[in-house]
């Protein structure tokens, strides 16, 4: 079965990118996201932290645009764009 292992990304809809991480556009630096580490992409486990480098050069990526934490250097991909007040 193809992207059998990625279920919830065959299921997600045109109209949710836009605040999941999915878009480079809505990604700035210093936002506050929470990302998926490489070792963490089985558990699904979730870092938050502040963007300080977009890593991804395409302007969207279906499983996350890739980017670099301000927190010790930490890489993953974007799952939620958080809304700082």
């Amino acid at each position: 079965m193809k992207n059998s292992r990625f279920p919830a990304a065959r299921k997600m809809k045109k109209g949710n990118e836009k605040m999941n991480g999915q878009l480079r556009k809505d990604i700035k630096i210093g936002a506050l996201v929470d990302i998926v580490l490489k070792k963490d992409q089985p558990t699904g486990k979730l870092t938050r932290g502040h963007v300080a480098r977009i890593l991804t050069k395409s302007p969207s990526h279906p499983h996350g645009i890739k980017v670099m934490l301000r927190e010790d250097d930490l890489v993953g991909r974007v799952r939620k764009i958080i809304e700082e007040e």
